[in-house]
């Protein structure tokens, strides 16, 4: 079985209570020890990452070392760069032994063609947010950065990431139609010129979303574990979303 699962944003400052939200996390992780022979995280796993040459940040120990069971366990574990964990380099590659994947993914799985990517770098992006995503992939930018003490960097990234977005609202993101959803209509226009991908998966949106594309292919959008408590599973038939309550899964729409 390979699994799908994006937008965790394990260690963010906004969760009511981090240490159970990662807990969450990790109980999902062994529940999929079991059957899993892959595991595609698209991005913004974490809230906040900063490797340094000698340091990483601290926290996150069971959820590494669930990762890691899996990984030893022979399970193959992407994971995909995200807008809020930009800056993984090779410490939990190394580590861990997964693969970072750094923008698209374009691979065949179980007999089937996937289009795999966060999200954050197809389609229309408004041009504010373009101009920072290249600030903060620039090369030079992040050595600047890496210059400035971590006492200073992290609560600074962590006051971006919350004022961000809102989570004082109740609402749970929702999909409002394919015309108000760019990855639709990025996905249209590439599988009308790419006929052999079956399906794209992406994160960064936070919505949950199952959508036929016209060409026949599916654009899956995973949801997040904010709002959502979600992933996919493929079978090598098909693609289901479903939400881990804390113990179970459910599939979504029954």
């Amino acid at each position: 079985m390979v699994y799908f699962i994006s937008d965790l944003h394990l260690g963010a400052t906004y969760l009511p209570d981090a240490h159970a939200y990662e807990r969450r996390v990790v109980d999902w992780l062994y529940s999929i020890r079991h059957d899993a022979t892959e595991l595609y995280m698209l991005g913004d796993i974490l809230d906040y990452w900063y490797e340094y040459r000698t340091v990483v940040p601290r926290g996150y120990i069971r959820f590494f070392g669930a990762l890691a069971s899996l990984a030893d366990a022979g399970v193959k574990i992407y994971w995909f760069i995200g807008n809020h964990d930009i800056w993984l380099f090779d410490y939990l590659r190394d580590e861990i032994g997964l693969t970072v994947v750094d923008g698209v993914l374009e691979t065949q799985i179980l007999g089937k063609r996937f289009f795999l990517t966060h999200g954050d770098g197809v389609g229309k992006l408004p041009l504010i947010f373009r101009g920072l995503r290249s600030i903060f992939r620039n090369r030079v930018c992040q050595k600047l950065y890496s210059a400035i003490h971590p006492r200073w960097t992290i609560p600074f990234a962590h006051r971006w990431s919350t004022s961000s977005r809102d989570f004082c609202k109740d609402d749970i993101p929702q999909f409002s139609g394919p015309s108000s959803e760019p990855l639709v209509a990025f996905s249209e226009s590439y599988s009308s010129t790419h006929p052999d991908v079956d399906y794209f998966v992406y994160g960064h949106r936070h919505v949950l979303v199952d959508y036929p594309l016209s060409t026949g292919a599916r654009m899956i959008i995973l949801g997040d574990w904010i709002h959502h408590f979600s992933f996919a599973k493929f079978d090598g038939d098909t693609i289901l979303l479903y939400r881990w309550n804390g113990e179970t899964e459910e599939k979504i729409g029954d």
